[in-house]
């Protein structure tokens, strides 16, 4: 789920040695259609570790010449490179097992029951994939690749953790986060994205 396209797939080959060779590792890759498409690159230092603006910089000079000589996107493009912010994507095996007890929502690729879309709380992360508790208390267990979205929803103690582990964003009132918008929409966005080097 870290790429979905053939294309994207193509691009996350080329980018995740230059990420890794910069201690980052890739959370989510994205390139979306339009006059000029825009590379949406997500990144955090290896292991979730704190990540900044100037995190994302480095990754987006490392990146613009390589993908200058490779040309993957033909056409002129927009790169852009951010961290996950707080309701962060979960898209690769674990991500699921860091955020234990907090609530997340996912979206599979294939309905079960005729169903897609589910809430609830995560209850952990083993081989037999992500165990979701959802809202009528029934499970949800499934595997990163077997979904097409998954996020976590900003809820108090997600703040409250991301504050505790140093990954919060700089707000403007420190003393009054009950001012952040909460993403309540389907759209593939995330709030809260700190945003580097545009080129």
């Amino acid at each position: 789920m870290i790429a979905l396209t053939e294309q994207e797939r193509q691009i996350l080959a080329l980018v995740t040695p230059v990420a890794e060779s910069l201690g980052m590792e890739i959370v989510r890759l994205r390139v979306q259609g339009g006059r000029r498409p825009q590379l949406q690159i997500m990144a955090e230092r290896a292991g979730g570790a704190p990540t900044n603006v100037e995190d994302c910089a480095r990754l987006s000079r490392a990146i613009a010449p390589m993908m200058d000589e490779a040309d993957p996107i033909t056409e002129a493009y927009t790169l852009e490179v951010s961290t996950p912010g707080i309701d962060r994507p979960l898209t690769r095996e674990g991500d699921f097992g860091r955020w234990v007890g907090h609530a997340a929502k996912i979206e599979l690729s294939r309905p079960i029951d005729g169903r897609r879309r589910f809430t609830g709380v995560i209850r952990g992360e083993d081989e037999d994939g992500a165990h979701i508790e959802l809202d009528d208390e029934t499970e949800l267990v499934a595997h990163v690749h077997e979904m097409s979205r998954a996020s976590l929803i900003l809820t108090d103690e997600l703040i409250d953790a991301a504050r505790a582990a140093g990954t919060l964003p700089p707000q403007p009132d420190e003393d009054d986060l009950g001012d952040l918008e909460i993403d309540e929409t389907d759209e593939d966005t995330d709030t809260n994205e700190e945003t580097g080097d545009v080129t």
